[in-house]
């Protein structure tokens, strides 16, 4: 029986337990170097530091609900579309979630709003923030299920305490009464508390009409629009490129 092995059941009962897996090359790096025990010490528990942030990192990520992982470093700015820039670095100093600020993405399909969004919402996440990603149509359809469940305070609970909440796809139609005033409530919940990230396919000036009643849209996107960074984004569409058809084509030089 080696060290580690008699180690293990240790490690586990103070939860350490991962810390065995790196354990003998740790011990092995201690001994072809001569590091004092505060070395070696400093080191392993470095190793578990880390284990734990990854840890961390991986489940706020898959607590946020991302469609993928997207990072801005993987962006393609070959893509022929126009922003910004400026603003989009603005923004992605992530100083915006202090003030309690928000984003609004708006531009025709496919020019990659819903990339940035995730790609933010996983910039803010490792910073450290509690990141929620929802289509909005799935916002509504979790208010409505939750009147039938008699669990609608818990629902919104769930909508208003993430530090960011990605809205995606605003505006693909009309709003109900209710879920006008849905939105309506969302809005005033968050506003000054925490922070939006919006995408939509329609200009910031056309949410008005998407409201079922005009005074609540006003009330809500007064405050909203007031408080937010417009980053519109122009061109052809983002997804063309990936395209498995437009690769093949392309990889044929248009033969």
């Amino acid at each position: 029986m080696t060290r580690v092995t008699e180690l293990t059941p240790l490690l586990k009962r103070l939860q350490l337990g991962p810390m065995a897996a790196t354990l003998p090359e740790r011990i092995a790096l201690a001994r072809r170097d001569q590091l004092d025990y505060a070395s070696f010490l400093e080191i392993i528990l470095s190793d578990e530091v880390n284990r734990r942030a990854d840890r961390r990192m991986e489940l706020r990520v898959r607590n946020a609900g991302f469609e993928e992982t997207c990072r801005l470093e993987d962006f393609d700015w070959s893509a022929a579309i126009t922003l910004d820039r400026r603003l989009l670095d603005a923004v992605f100093s992530l100083e915006f979630l202090s003030r309690h600020e928000h984003v609004l993405l708006v531009g025709p399909a496919g020019v990659g709003k819903t990339f940035l969004a995730q790609a933010l919402g996983y910039s803010a996440i490792r910073a450290g923030h509690a990141v929620r990603f929802s289509h909005a149509d799935d916002f509504f359809r979790a208010t409505a299920q939750a009147r039938v469940d008699n669990s609608l305070d818990r629902t919104f609970r769930s909508f208003l305490s993430p530090d960011l909440l990605i809205l995606d796809d605003l505006g693909l139609h009309r709003l109900t009464a209710q879920q006008s005033a849905d939105l309506y409530e969302l809005i005033i919940g968050r506003h000054r508390a925490s922070s939006f990230v919006i995408t939509s396919n329609r200009s910031v000036e056309e949410w008005l009409s998407l409201f079922d009643d005009a005074i609540l849209g006003n009330s809500a996107l007064d405050r909203l629009a007031n408080a937010s960074y417009q980053i519109v984004i122009e061109g052809a569409s983002y997804r063309e490129k990936l395209s498995p058809h437009r690769k093949l084509m392309g990889d044929r030089g248009g033969d």
